[in-house]
């Protein structure tokens, strides 16, 4: 996987993210974008991450920029420190991709950078370095204060709950901790992990949801977060995956959500319930939700199948406000789910409140991006009537982000490469959770035969 920089910043294996390169990367990003009061930098528990960071913080004080290292930290508590302090911030994360790869997200003073942002860091490349030497703090406030705003906002309101949090090797996984009990919760540890595991929130194994099953005993409901703590992972007191676009439908309605923006994959229930007075499609990344949030304003939030859930105004909650962040966030999905599973007596009741339509996605690894591109051609060109024919017949077809057929008994398909990763993705909407399997089995047979 040769480095990439795109919609989730520059993305590689570790062997090609040489120190040239990510110097490159940072002096661009730091001559082309604001600063504002100077560059935070955080990272996550892979093991190439503090190096990485170690070369990111030297590139950055060789321009004269004054650097505040935050260690190991989940990326929106990164974000939420560094636009309090009006500074632009680096995260070193591959997300949720394996550990022999590894990233760097960009931020500047206001959040994530935009597309706009990411065509002059690319122009930008190619600068030498000013050979100037900056200071160095360190601060390990963010995830506690991360953390602390959700006890802020909603107080005890997870008081006699008993919450499972799966840590993994996720560097969130104190924060969850600390946020469920501040919230009045009991907490049980469950399998964290000194080895790096890649956790998917839109495609979480068999042999984990598994587990969950096993873990959920006692338990009311079991959270997790990706590697770096933007996205969230939700099951109920039976070990079931909530998906993530249905926490954002959850979370948009406790908050009080006017106009709600979400990614063309995600679930239509949002656009079923009746609940918000706009929503807005976009293609898959958090800088088209951001710039469709933007533009929308008001009491408008975003979120994408992943889970990961924007706040574009300042809310409240019963015990106080909880303001905007507009950035990814895992957090407030988490406790959103779980106080209307309270509410409603259990989440799966809460989950049953929402319209009848069920998602299931996977993903084919490993796939050329070469190849994922021939694939959606040959189907565009009128291959995929005949793709889709075992499913069904097609009713109308989005080209938003890749193919997106909806068929006539309702059921939707969408095919698209991954937009950070040599990946190929499906997804499958039907108003049974039975339906929406049977039409991921048939779809992904298809593509894997396809493409190997």
């Amino acid at each position: 996987m040769a480095p990439k920089f795109g919609t989730s910043g520059l993305r590689g294996l570790v062997t090609e993210l040489t120190p040239e390169l990510v110097a490159d990367y940072t002096r661009s990003f730091l001559a082309v974008c604001p600063m504002g009061t100077g560059l935070w930098v955080g990272r996550d528990l892979r093991d190439s991450s503090p190096q990485l960071a170690e070369e990111v913080i030297a590139a950055a004080r060789a321009e004269g920029v004054a650097v505040t290292d935050c260690g190991a930290v989940p990326t929106p508590a990164l974000a939420m420190a560094s636009m309090a302090a009006g500074a632009a911030a680096i995260m070193i994360t591959g997300s949720h991709i394996p550990a022999d790869r590894n990233g760097l997200k960009f931020y500047v003073p206001d959040g994530e950078i935009t597309k706009r942002d990411e065509t002059a860091i690319l122009a930008g490349l190619g600068r030498a370095s000013a050979g100037l030497t900056a200071a160095r703090r360190g601060t390990f406030q963010a995830t506690g204060d991360w953390a602390a705003r959700y006890r802020a906002a909603y107080g005890l309101a997870l008081e006699g709950m008993k919450i499972g949090v799966w840590a993994h090797s996720a560097v969130s996984r104190e924060g969850m901790v600390a946020c469920l009990e501040a919230l009045g919760a009991r907490v049980a540890v469950l399998g964290q992990s000194e080895d790096f595991i890649p956790v998917d929130t839109e495609a979480v194994p068999a042999d984990v949801r598994a587990q969950f099953k096993v873990w959920a005993d006692g338990l009311d409901a079991i959270v997790s977060t990706d590697g770096d703590g933007d996205r969230p992972l939700v099951a109920d007191a039976t070990g079931q995956i909530v998906p993530g676009d249905v926490l954002g439908q959850i979370t948009a309605a406790l908050v009080g959500a006017a106009v709600v923006v979400t990614t063309v994959s995600a679930n239509t229930g949002v656009d079923l319930s009746g609940r918000f007075g706009q929503v807005v499609r976009t293609r898959i990344g958090s800088p088209f939700v951001i710039a469709a949030m933007e533009a929308a304003g008001g009491r408008v939030v975003g979120y994408e199948p992943n889970g990961g859930f924007l706040l574009g105004f300042d809310a409240e909650g019963p015990e106080g406000p909880l303001p905007r962040l507009m950035t990814r966030d895992s957090l407030l999905p988490i406790v959103a789910a779980l106080i209307e599973a309270k509410r409603a007596g259990s989440l799966a009741a809460r989950v049953a409140e929402e319209p009848a339509r069920f998602t299931v996605t996977d993903r084919l690894e490993h796939v050329p991006v070469e190849a994922s591109q021939a694939l959606l051609a040959e189907l565009g060109d009128g291959g995929l009537a005949g793709f889709v024919a075992p499913m069904g017949v097609v009713a109308s077809v989005d080209r938003t982000d890749g193919l997106r057929a909806t068929l006539e008994g309702g059921g939707i398909v969408h095919l698209r490469p991954s937009g950070n990763a040599p990946e190929f993705r499906v997804y499958a909407e039907a108003e049974t959770v039975g339906a929406a399997q049977a039409l991921m089995a048939q779809a992904f047979a298809q593509v894997k035969a396809r493409l190997g």
